[in-house]
């Protein structure tokens, strides 16, 4: 089993024969299991630890279920929550449903109803669950939080600098849900005339203005039981605020020149760069339609806080834009990718982009280098420091090594079959440059 298809579940259990029994059964169904006898140790570790699951006894040594489920709940992303519980405490587990935990099973439970319990919260991975908005931390766990969200129908709001991806993300979101196959209708609040956007946005009646001569679908309509997209919406004028209110509390709109109430059945997402709260203290956002948009927010982190990123993102730009342009480089040399880690990136990843598109239609290759990346600073190669190729090899081949351990969550044997090596060799090679392993 590949990294990509590995499920790894957080096991919380103080009876080491049930705990022992639950990590061979699960095993055998190609689960990794992390295993903690007590709840502050899975409290602790769950914070870094990147689970699919966690099944939890209730009762535990130290802190019970209840409590460790309630602390993680308040953390982005937390994985959904089986309990495992007695007859007499039934009712706290249906407490617990109702604060949010996903299922539990009874003692003694039967293990084919359970493994298939927590199947329903973990389903399978396949080759589209690979990452598809980064490889770092940060954007693993915005991945998991946004295929969360894609069971349920709750209005987001993606916030992010220009250029970190908000719409692929929404998108992402979308992809991932069940209405995935329905419309998805974008609109960007700041780039459509005021004047023009309330006809864009809800559409009008024929005659309702001048010009008007038949009637107008707007994208509230066209998103149908789809996703409506609002990026940008913090530019969107005071008026059509409150009609964007209406929208999202009554579920309803009006064509413009309408009278009749048109029911809205899609999703509404929501993007901004913009520091909403500020608006709505300056009082250039209402303070009403900012909590209602407002119910699970998203934050796309800036590129210089994923730098991990940017070699993977680099290579997926280079291969498409070598699928369309006639070019010829062969691939990213290890100096531009050494030169783009340490670029500010102050557009993201748009700027990251359109210089890889950039280098890839004018360089003269075969390799990419950082002249190609940055024709602005011709120097950024360090010419005077220049590295040997040995140097440079060695720098590319402990980041490779890195990307695959952070990816395998620092288990060695998963890190090296990725690899392509054996586990000693993988081993040799991280004692020369440095890097810590498990154990």
């Amino acid at each position: 089993m590949s990294p990509d298809d590995q499920r790894i579940v957080g096991l919380v259990e103080d009876d080491p024969i049930m705990g022992e029994s639950l990590v061979q059964r699960l095993a055998l169904e190609g689960i990794t299991v992390r295993w903690w006898q007590r709840g502050r140790d899975a409290l602790d570790a769950m914070a870094s630890a990147r689970v699919d699951a966690v099944v939890c006894d209730i009762r535990l040594p130290d802190l019970d279920g209840e409590t460790l489920f309630r602390h993680a709940a308040r953390t982005a992303g937390a994985p959904p929550f089986l309990f495992i519980t007695g007859h007499a405490d039934i009712d706290q587990a249906v407490r617990l449903m109702r604060a949010g935990a996903a299922d539990y099973v009874t003692k003694p439970f039967d293990i084919a109803d359970f493994l298939v319990r927590l199947g329903d919260l973990m389903p399978a991975r396949t080759p589209s669950d690979a990452p598809v908005l980064g490889v770092s931390a940060a954007m693993l766990e915005v991945e998991r939080l946004l295929r969360r969200l894609a069971r349920i129908g709750s209005t987001v709001l993606i916030t992010g600098e220009t250029g970190t991806g908000k719409e692929v993300a929404a998108r992402f979101l979308h992809a991932s849900s069940e209405s995935a196959g329905r419309p998805f209708m974008a609109v960007n609040c700041a780039a459509i005339p005021a004047d023009l956007l309330e006809s864009e946005l809800f559409g009008h009646e024929k005659g309702a203005f001048t010009g008007a001569a038949q009637r107008h679908l707007g994208y509230a309509e066209r998103a149908s039981d789809g996703v409506l997209f609002l990026d940008e919406i913090g530019e969107l004028h005071p008026s059509l605020q409150a009609k964007l209110l209406r929208l999202v509390e009554e579920r309803s709109f009006h064509r413009v020149g309408g009278e009749k109430p048109i029911a809205f059945r899609g999703r509404l997402i929501a993007a901004t760069n913009a520091d909403l709260p500020i608006r709505v203290e300056d009082g250039r956002f209402r303070a009403d339609l900012f909590y209602r948009i407002n119910v699970v927010s998203v934050r796309m982190p800036p590129l210089r806080e994923r730098v991990d990123d940017i070699p993977w993102l680099i290579e997926r730009f280079f291969a498409e834009s070598a699928a369309s342009l006639d070019t010829t480089l062969r691939g990213v040399g290890a100096l531009a990718e050494e030169a783009a880690r340490g670029h500010a990136w102050p557009g993201n990843v748009r700027e990251l982009r359109n210089r890889v598109e950039r280098a890839v239609a004018l360089g003269l290759g075969p390799w990419m280098v950082p002249a190609d990346l940055f024709p602005e600073m011709p120097d950024i190669s360090g010419s005077d420091a220049l590295p040997s190729l040995e140097d440079a090899r060695h720098a590319a081949e402990r980041r490779h090594i890195l990307r695959a351990l952070s990816q395998t969550n620092g288990e060695i044997a998963a890190a090296a079959r990725l690899l392509g090596v054996g586990r000693t060799t993988l081993w040799e090679k991280m004692r020369r440059f440095g890097i810590a392993g498990e154990g």
